[in-house]
């Protein structure tokens, strides 16, 4: 059985439930970090990563790490790193990356000197003058911290928060491993009642619906890694049927969302409907002053505007003061709200019971959970 070391990158804040995700899903070795998770496991364990992780942005390939100060260092690290085991003489291999905080910080200087390198090792073990690059895509990745050198293959293709429902949506959506990590740590799966008065295109209702189903993110699209010879397709076949056969396709869950715009809702019914939950959500128009919790208890989840792109500081702020009134306390009900803003608790009118620092794309912020 061949061994494998891999990479996921990941949302901030989200490491430690990838890790554990992850586990369970049985990787070996798993080390989050800043960022990321890096794991071990044969070529099942990658297949089952890319199509099952709520939390990964991506599944890459670890090929090596080393430390470089200079371009010499950097060629030399790179044509030692044995990638003739993966690429072929016909294949694909372009290369991307970035770097911060060292002393080689000119990406397109490292994508070259990148790619002379793995040009120069594999001329030499495929003996080789040319490579035509009309095969298989081996997307090489790199990233540069602090003079530390990632060399990786991307297996995943498109990024795995394109879980294949969402064909469009509405302005400044949620990101769904964000909204996956929201739903893990505030137990959503296990609500018997699930709501977001502020719905948007439903995707915090959609993946907690997914996650009570055990439906995998990744069943209903491809990745890269699956033209390769080292993930043969029966691979793919068998954790696809196993995925598909781990499904609680009679578990009971009910979402509820609310909003005010008639089209994004419609585009929250349509994604729904494609991400297979249909039956399990109801989108509903209404506005946020008319909410109010039903049934003994339940989980609100919610991502208001933020102020950042869809209105400005004042108006979310507002919105912020109208959750507060709405949301009573002492009912049964749980309360999770995601914001950037730094007043959050003295808008809202009252402390959090926890919180959960999340990074939304670049932005800092907190998930706020009270009783």
């Amino acid at each position: 059985m061949t061994m494998f070391q891999y990479c996921a990158p990941c949302l901030f804040g989200s490491e430690g439930i990838l890790g554990d995700e992850l586990r369970r899903m049985g990787a070996q070795n798993v080390r989050p970090q800043n960022g990321r998770v890096l794991f071990d496991g044969d070529a099942a364990v990658g297949a089952r990563a890319n199509l099952r992780s709520r939390y990964a942005e991506r599944i890459q390939l670890l090929i090596g790490q080393f430390r470089a100060l200079t371009f010499d260092e950097l060629f030399e690290g790179v044509k030692a790193l044995p990638w003739e085991r993966i690429i072929g003489k016909e294949d694909r291999f372009p290369v991307k990356g970035w770097a911060l905080q060292s002393a080689l910080h000119s990406v397109p200087d490292c994508q070259s000197i990148i790619k002379k390198a793995v040009v120069e090792r594999l001329r030499r073990t495929h003996r080789v003058s040319w490579f035509e690059e009309t095969g298989t895509l081996y997307q090489i990745q790199f990233t540069i911290l602090k003079n530390e050198v990632t060399l990786l293959i991307d297996m995943s293709g498109a990024g795995l928060h394109k879980r294949g429902y969402r064909r469009l949506s509405g302005g400044a959506p949620i990101k769904e491993t964000l909204a996956a990590a929201m739903v893990d740590i505030t137990r959503a799966r296990l609500s018997p009642l699930v709501c977001d008065p502020c719905c948007g295109s439903g995707t915090l209702l959609i993946e907690a619906a997914m996650a009570a189903k055990r439906i995998a993110p990744g069943i209903n699209r491809s990745f890269a890694a699956m033209s390769w010879p080292l993930f043969p397709y029966e691979i793919w076949s068998a954790e696809r049927e196993a995925a598909t056969a781990d499904e609680r396709k009679e578990q009971p869950f009910t979402a509820v969302g609310g909003d005010i715009d008639a089209a994004v809702l419609r585009l929250a019914k349509d994604n729904a409907a494609q991400a297979g939950v249909a039956a399990h959500t109801d989108f509903r128009l209404q506005d946020l002053r008319d909410f109010r919790p039903q049934g003994e208890r339940g989980l609100v989840l919610c991502n208001p505007p933020y102020g950042e792109r869809l209105l400005n500081i004042k108006d979310a702020q507002q919105i912020i003061r109208q959750l507060g009134r709405v949301f009573p306390t002492g009912c049964g009900w749980q309360y999770a709200v995601i914001s950037p803003e730094e007043q959050f608790e003295e808008l809202f009118g009252r402390p959090a019971k926890k919180r959960r620092k999340l990074y939304n794309g670049m932005l800092k912020c907190q998930l706020y959970l009270f009783d």
